[in-house]
């Protein structure tokens, strides 16, 4: 069987006295869409955090790509990567947080074409029309020479989406991408991400929306206090939960 895209073993994460992560294992395979469910502060977003270094695990490892995210390992010891080869590393995971994160001071179109130049070194005409074809794919061709400021939440939310897509990532993260907006601009990032999942794109989704996850996730991981309690299909987390906490869980959010 191939390897899988995304591996997790024994990750642990404190902050001061507060452990986040207990020890998390965790497996996607390529091509597959994984909700992360759970309340507030269980670790959800600590452990998506964790997958493209942006906070460092204590303890454990993730593999993406099979390439160990963050560290070298040397006759049995982790050693931390330099900045600059984490940043390389990243440039093969996209990430989309809550709040979208764009460049107030650039077009909707610098937002996109801006990390592929810098880090990918594409050159400009290629960044346009890759960031063009991305726009159209998330249904805002218009709006390129647009400022965020000018943008709905929803809008803004695509467009981040598309600047994650512009550096070609083989694994998409996101973090609540609709918690900040607006109820009626809901589905227009959804509609995004299930066109993503559809195209066989590998997701780590952190959300609240159980629809959503119960249409496009292949699993569903529970999360509780900084441990994974349950995963399956969603038919089986969201349909028929075995474990207490997670029916205490869905009882409130269903």
């Amino acid at each position: 069987m191939a390897e899988p895209l995304v591996k997790l073993t024994g990750i642990r994460k404190r902050f001061g006295r507060n452990e986040v992560l207990h020890g998390v294992d965790l497996e996607v395979d390529r091509g597959e869409v994984l909700c992360l469910i759970g309340a507030s502060g269980s670790g959800k977003s600590t452990l998506l955090r964790c997958i493209n270094h942006l906070e460092s695990p204590d303890a454990g490892r993730v593999i993406v790509g099979g390439e160990h995210i963050g560290y070298h390992e040397r006759h049995g010891r982790r050693h931390e990567m330099p900045e600059r080869l984490v940043r390389a590393q990243r440039a093969g995971i996209g990430m989309v947080f809550q709040h979208f994160n764009l460049f107030p001071h650039l077009t909707v179109l610098q937002n996109i074409t801006e990390a592929p130049q810098r880090v990918l070194g594409m050159n400009a005409s290629e960044a346009n029309a890759t960031a063009h074809d991305l726009l159209s794919r998330v249904g805002l061709a218009d709006k390129a020479s647009a400022f965020p400021k000018s943008l709905s939440g929803g809008q803004q939310q695509r467009v981040a989406i598309a600047r994650g897509l512009a550096m070609r990532p083989q694994l998409m993260l996101f973090d609540e991408p609709t918690s900040a907006l607006d109820p009626e601009l809901v589905g227009e990032v959804l509609d995004v991400m299930r066109g993503l999942a559809a195209d066989g794109m590998t997701m780590i989704v952190v959300t609240h929306e159980m629809g959503f996850a119960r249409e496009v996730a292949n699993q569903v991981a529970f999360m509780h206090q900084g441990r994974i309690v349950e995963q399956g299909p969603p038919s089986q987390v969201l349909g028929s939960p075995t474990h207490e906490r997670t029916r205490g869980f869905l009882s409130k959010v269903l």
